[in-house]
C-alpha cells in the first residue's frame, strides 16, 4: 500500500493532478499519459486525480458523473495502466470501503472536513487521506480534523490549502497558513485551481480566475509547500465540471518547468 513517504522521495514537491471528474476513460488516459511523461521528466511524484462522482454542485441539473462503479473503474484502469497512484473524493461514510477498493488516497471535500464519522471511514480503510481546509477554517484549525483520523489508527494525512472565503463571491489564498499547517506534522498541499474559484454566481455556475493559477502556484513553492494540486483538462470550455478554473493541458509543462526551477532556487 503507498504511503506519504512514496511521495517524498525526491527532492521536489509532488502533484496531484487531472481532470475535475471523470467524464470518460478515453478522455481520463489521454490526461494522465501526457502528465505522465512531463513528471516523469521533471521528477516530479505525480497522482492522478480524479471525481468519480461530483456531490457538491449549484443546481440540481448540473453533471454529477458517469456512473460510480464506472468512473471507479477507469481510475483503477489509470492506476493499473500507468502504475501511478490515483486520488479520489468521497462525501459520506458509506463511500469510504467502496473508494478505497479502486484507489490509493481519500479526499476529503473542503465543506466536510468537519465530518467525523467521514474521517474516521476514511482512516479506517488505510489509505492516505487528503482533507481539504475548509473555507471557513483557520490553518490552525486543521488539527483537529487531521487528529480525527490519526485517533482512528492512521498517520497516513495530508492537509490541503484551497483558499478562505473573502465576502461572498471571492476566496482568497493566505500563504501563512501552509508553514502554520506543516507545524502540526502532515505535508501540505497548495489546490491552486480551487483557490481560484468565484463561488456563489448568480448564473448557479462557479467562476474562476484561471490566469493567475502560474501566479499563485509560484508563491506556493516559494513559500515551500509540499504537494501541489492543479486540476486540468484539454478544453476547460467544455469541461462538464470546475472549467472555468481549470488549467488548459497544453500549459501545464510549460508551468512545471517555472516551478520546478522555483522549488530549486529556494532548496539552494
Amino acid at each position: 500500500m503507498m504511503t506519504i513517504s512514496d511521495l517524498r522521495k525526491k527532492d521536489n514537491f509532488f502533484l496531484l493532478a487531472g481532470p475535475c471528474v471523470i467524464e470518460g476513460e478515453e478522455m481520463a488516459l489521454r490526461i494522465a499519459d501526457r502528465i505522465v511523461k512531463i513528471t516523469n521528466n521533471l521528477g516530479i511524484p505525480y497522482v492522478f486525480k480524479g471525481s468519480y462522482r461530483k456531490a457538491n454542485r449549484s443546481r440540481l441539473d448540473s453533471f454529477t458523473g458517469i456512473g460510480d462503479e464506472k468512473a471507479l473503474k477507469v481510475l483503477r484502469k489509470v492506476r493499473e495502466t500507468f502504475d501511478i497512484p490515483v486520488v479520489t473524493d468521497i462525501h459520506n461514510a458509506g463511500e469510504a470501503a467502496m473508494a478505497a477498493e479502486y484507489v490509493d488516497v481519500l479526499q476529503i471535500p473542503a465543506f466536510l472536513c468537519r465530518q467525523t464519522d467521514l474521517l474516521v471511514a476514511a482512516a479506517r480503510t488505510g489509505k492516505i487521506v487528503n482533507i481539504k481546509k475548509g473555507q471557513f477554517l483557520s490553518p490552525g484549525a486543521m488539527r483537529f480534523a487531521a487528529d480525527k483520523v490519526v485517533e482512528a489508527g492512521n498517520d497516513q494525512v495530508m492537509l490541503t490549502e484551497r483558499g478562505t472565503t473573502f465576502g461572498y463571491q471571492d476566496l482568497i489564498v493566505d500563504y501563512r497558513g501552509i508553514p502554520e499547517m506543516q507545524t502540526l506534522g502532515f505535508p501540505v498541499i497548495l489546490d491552486v485551481t480551487h483557490s481560484l474559484q468565484q463561488p456563489n454566481q448568480t448564473t448557479g455556475v462557479t467562476g474562476g480566475m484561471p490566469q493567475l493559477i502560474e501566479t499563485v502556484a509560484k508563491a506556493g513553492v516559494a513559500v515551500g509547500v509540499d504537494g501541489l494540486f492543479i486540476e486540468t483538462h484539454e478544453d476547460p470550455a467544455v469541461a462538464k465540471s470546475d472549467g472555468a478554473n481549470m488549467l488548459k493541458l497544453d500549459l501545464l509543462e510549460d508551468l512545471l518547468n517555472k516551478l520546478v526551477r522555483i522549488r530549486q532556487a529556494v532548496a539552494r
